[in-house]
């Protein structure tokens, strides 16, 4: 548990920037990011049960995973989005193990380059490339300002 920073500017648009004018039986505009946030989620098809979010500062996010893993993952789901600076995580972890560290991409990096910094090999990008999906469909569809974790070796 704790509390993750993520670049605002950066990520996956899930509502549009512009505010249109809402009517009064409709959902807030909290409530459409919101339910876009878990949409994300269960998009990505993460595991994980219970969940709930709430916005004010930061996202905070409850519920139950299985896996320190999953656990990530859905805090990069979550913070890889435009507009999130920070995710608040609040999830219980049924079967702890170590955790991954985050790297945020600079400019002109790849994971290959990314490997080579965190393991001292650029062969190892395929580790990091399998502990980042689904959020990444592809190992060269990496931008500037994502959250990645990086697992340690086994």
């Amino acid at each position: 548990m704790g509390m993750f920073s993520f670049l605002k500017n950066a990520g996956a648009k899930l509502w549009p920037s512009k505010k249109k004018e809402v009517k009064t039986e409709e959902i807030s505009e909290d409530q459409k990011k919101i339910n876009a946030l878990i949409g994300e989620v269960n998009r990505l098809g993460l595991p994980v049960s219970g969940i709930q979010v709430e916005l004010g500062q930061s996202v905070t996010v409850h519920g139950n995973v299985d896996t320190n893993a999953d656990r990530e993952k859905v805090i990069l789901a979550l913070g890889n989005v435009e507009g999130i600076a920070a995710v608040d995580d609040q999830m219980i972890v049924a079967n702890p193990e170590p955790e991954a560290i985050f790297v945020t991409v600079g400019s002109g990096d790849s994971l290959s380059k990314i490997a080579k910094a965190q393991y001292g090999d650029p062969m190892k990008y395929q580790a990091i490339f399998e502990a980042n999906q689904p959020m990444l469909s592809h190992p060269d569809k990496i931008y500037p300002g994502q959250t990645l974790r990086i697992p340690p070796l086994a």
